[in-house]
């Protein structure tokens, strides 16, 4: 035996870029937080050449997860064609070999800013949630030493608290994104920047979610057909963005969540948020022969 036949040639970077042992630290992390749904797991989060803040946390999951024949599309707040969903697309494709694409149909692994796409994902599809703020009870606890003892503990009356005093103050619940969210009956998670509208589609979904932090290194997940409750009070019924009615000024789309356009004269526009949607209606307008997947909501009402 010679050291030749234990070593191999140099190369510039690992596959995915991310090393071995890396992979395999988020690889086990992973694993951990599927087995206990919404619970946090430290991980040492890796530098990558994009800043922190910035989605560093999904890129080193999707990164662990490709390989070459995985398809893999990338959105940022429901736009395939923002400047950081096209770079990251672009980046995890030099990186891996693997092929691309915008369709939520078509792909096998979805990294995602704020947004869920419209279409129901199936068991087969895993959906990557870029997450800047893991921790729920950071409003109400900011010390992360203590705020970890009350998950374990599953002391949540703080987080129940300052959803009563936002009724009271304003008649409503006034938290929009990161709904806080019963996971498993068990652990209060953040369900990443995404809007109330999403937070449903978590609920008894066909598809593994998996939801990391870079900067605060910390990964969570959602296994399939896994319980998420937002917490609300009984009498105080859980409401998404009232969208039902508006409809989309470029695709016609009608039912599904829109980005408001402010224009000149004080009115407002609106366009469907997931935007390769709007663009496969279009396309269908146009007379081609477009596919679509069966979506969550129809007419802006989620089945029970």
């Amino acid at each position: 035996m010679s050291l030749a036949t234990l070593t191999k040639n140099w190369e510039p970077m690992s596959y995915g870029f991310l090393d071995a042992s890396a992979k395999r630290e988020i690889r086990r992390k992973m694993l951990k937080a599927v087995a206990v749904p919404g619970c946090q797991m430290p991980y040492a989060s890796r530098e990558v050449p994009m800043a922190r803040g910035w989605g560093t946390g999904g890129l080193q999951v999707s990164l662990t997860l490709m390989n070459p024949s995985k398809r893999v599309k990338v959105i940022d707040q429901g736009a395939d064609d923002s400047v950081n969903a096209a770079s990251i697309r672009r980046f995890l494709a030099r990186v891996s070999g693997a092929p691309t694409t915008l369709d939520t149909l078509e792909a096998d692994l979805i990294q995602s800013r704020h947004r869920i796409p419209e279409e129901k994902l199936r068991e087969d599809q895993v959906l990557v949630l870029q997450v800047p703020n893991p921790e729920p009870l950071r409003p109400v606890q900011p010390n992360m030493s203590i705020a970890r003892q009350m998950h374990a503990d599953a002391d949540y009356g703080r987080m129940w608290l300052q959803l009563y005093e936002q009724i009271v103050r304003s008649g409503r619940v006034m938290q929009g994104a990161s709904y806080p969210s019963l996971v498993n009956g068990r652990h209060v998670m953040t369900p990443s920047p995404i809007p109330r509208w999403d937070v449903p589609k978590l609920h008894m979904a066909k598809h593994l979610t998996i939801l990391s932090a870079g900067r605060e290194k910390r990964i969570h997940a959602v296994p399939p057909f896994t319980r998420v409750e937002p917490l609300v009070f009984d009498d105080v019924p859980y409401k998404v963005e009232d969208h039902g009615g508006l409809t989309c000024n470029r695709s016609g789309a009608k039912g599904f969540f829109m980005n408001e356009i402010p224009q000149d004269d004080g009115s407002s526009t609106y366009e469907i948020s997931d935007s390769e949607f709007g663009v496969k209606t279009i396309k269908q307008a146009e007379g081609e022969r477009v596919e679509f997947g069966e979506t969550w909501y129809t007419d802006g009402e989620m089945p029970s």
